[in-house]
């Protein structure tokens, strides 16, 4: 009641003793005016204050998602209605999900900034005077807040480095909390700030603030186990359809929104690297190749007027003929340079647009490599053709908007269309569950459930990408600089991206029964030569099921694993 004077000056959130004081005042009055009697004002006084602070939910889980909402409301309807016209706005956000997105980016980008970067020194240091009042500012921060829960990071003030127990004493407004040197060590790598002897003890001192996840709190003592944290110099981005609806459940565009309100998931456009694979080979489905399609990969040179290109795989080898299965599971550059240069780069721009690719495409060879930057949700969209059987289905954030009196400004209508044909659609996910299996993306197979997927990386190691799908739901995470440079030695796709897609996967799905891929009609299958893609005979080594569309199974049988089969078109054999 003594707040409407001033609520500035009297917020119990800023100024808890003059908002006590007017309380005093207020009720004296009350006592003055015969509102209430002598007792019942003393009683009131004895009452403990439980000020419960006014928290936007959203912005605080789904900052990203909100922020998006906003920008498109207020585009469309004007931002008179958007704050003033009592909207009721339903999307398509699950919050569980989105918290499992953020804690797998940020745990994804930990354990990165720990393989390369070392300690890059505390927050600040504080003088023995300035330690008490730093305190007092989390205890009311935390107060405001609430209390983080286990597996949060939060500030802390150092206070003790005790190299006979091997561990660092720490002070935080939620209570005290120790750090093993054994789990400090990632922060001695050159890369880092070197500490005066080289030595884990001396990378903080008293007085440091420093960053600390909240691992585990002893329940007896109330101290918590701890572990030194920094913030990550490197960015990611996650984006989660749901197969079927195209409802967006999760989205995260950044790993702070309170630092960057760009939004990497739907406003960046940097290269996708061998992520870009699978819309090449798709389209080679459609052009008259096969899972058994023969490649030759093998070294190659590209002249024009004004430069030499020599193309080179990750490994810097070449493996002669090889299966198309094989090519994408193992992501030959070679050989899907080879495939767009028979298909032709125009027929696979176009059919890149039909999957949902709407950014500029450059023309060139280089596109089969993923040279061309493309949005995180526009990938993620052409993925879910594959998980929808051909069909788009246009990413939904808002499924319903409803004004003040009750009228209906927009209802869900799920914007579909057949762009693929379903065996397309199916033979590729059976070509990119390989990927999984036996290649680059070997790590998500920990899933242990069905799952299709291609790992993503550039030249230099500046991008990576992991995007797969399972029954359910198609999710792409993407890692990076934004200031482009490189992650670090090895940082592909299937070590920096594909770590957090499996975080964010096993969360969700984990209460979820294990569903497997339906084979349409139009596909079958036929056992062949795992080594030429023909028809097995009495020399063959080696024998695979593979799935065909109806029509395209291999008429001719191998000569033996050892036998190069004669052939007119070493492009398409098997057909």
């Amino acid at each position: 009641a003594g707040l409407p004077q001033a609520p500035s000056r009297y917020s119990p959130y800023k100024h808890p003793e003059r908002a006590r004081e007017r309380q005093e005042y207020v009720l004296q009055r009350m006592v003055e005016e015969g509102y209430i009697t002598r007792e019942e004002a003393d009683a009131a006084l004895k009452e403990p204050l439980n000020i419960h602070p006014v928290r936007n939910w959203f912005q605080e889980q789904v900052p990203y998602y909100a922020e998006h909402v906003r920008q498109y409301v207020a585009e469309k309807y004007g931002e008179e209605m958007l704050y003033t016209g009592g909207l009721k706005i339903y999307t398509a956000v699950n919050i569980e999900m989105q918290k499992a997105a953020r804690k797998a980016i940020a745990e994804g980008l930990r354990e990165l900034d720990h393989r390369h970067s070392g300690y890059r020194g505390p927050v600040r240091h504080l003088e023995t005077e300035e330690v008490e009042p730093f305190l007092a500012a989390l205890r009311e921060d935390r107060e405001k807040n609430g209390d983080p829960e286990a597996g949060g990071t939060v500030q802390g003030v150092v206070t003790a480095v005790d190299t006979r127990a091997d561990e660092v004493s720490v002070r935080m407004g939620i209570g005290e909390g120790t750090i093993s040197f054994k789990t400090m060590t990632w922060g001695t790598k050159k890369a880092g700030r070197k500490s005066r002897s080289g030595k884990v003890e001396d990378l903080v001192v008293p007085g440091d603030v420093i960053l600390v996840n909240l691992k585990e709190k002893n329940p007896e003592t109330g101290t918590w186990d701890l572990r030194l944290e920094q913030t990550p110099e490197a960015q990611s981005a996650l984006l989660c359809l749901e197969t079927g609806t195209g409802y967006v459940k999760a989205m995260v565009g950044g790993r702070d929104f309170r630092e960057s309100q760009f939004n990497r998931a739907l406003q960046a456009r940097r290269q996708p690297g061998s992520a870009f694979k699978p819309i090449v080979y798709a389209a080679a489905l459609d052009a008259g190749y096969t899972p058994a399609t023969e490649i030759i990969d093998n070294a190659v040179v590209y002249k024009d007027a004004s430069m030499t290109w020599k193309p080179k795989n990750y490994d810097r080898k070449f493996h002669g003929p090889i299966l198309l299965r094989k090519a994408l599971a193992k992501s030959r550059n070679l050989s899907t340079i080879k495939v767009l240069d028979d298909i032709g780069i125009n027929y696979a721009i176009k059919y890149a647009r039909k999957l949902g690719i709407h950014s500029d495409l450059t023309p060139t060879l280089s596109l089969a490599l993923g040279s061309s930057g493309v949005s995180l949700l526009e990938l993620t969209t052409a993925y879910s053709v594959f998980a929808n059987y051909g069909e788009r289905v246009k990413p939904v954030f808002i499924t319903r908007i409803v004004d003040r009196d009750g009228n209906e400004l927009e209802g869900l209508d799920l914007d579909s269309e057949k762009v693929i044909d379903e065996s397309t659609a199916y033979l590729m996910t059976s070509l990119l569950e390989s990927v999984v299996q036996e290649g680059t993306g070997r790590k998500v197979k920990a899933l242990g459930r069905p799952t299709a997927g291609k790992t993503g990386t550039t030249n230099n190691l500046r991008d990576a990408w992991f995007m797969g799908y399972t029954p359910g739901y198609v999710t792409g995470v993407w890692v990076g600089f934004d200031q482009e440079r490189p992650l670090g030695p090895k940082e592909t796709g299937g070590r920096a991206a594909s770590p957090i897609w499996l975080d964010y996967m096993q969360t969700i799905l984990k209460d979820e029964p294990v569903l497997s891929f339906r084979v349409p009609k139009g596909v079958v299958f036929s056992k062949i030569d795992a080594k030429t893609g023909l028809l097995q005979s009495s020399g063959t080594r080696q024998t695979i099921f593979e799935c065909f569309k109806a029509g395209t199974i291999p008429t001719v049988h191998s000569k033996g694993s050892d036998a190069v089969a004669e052939r007119d078109d070493f492009f398409k054999t098997g057909m």
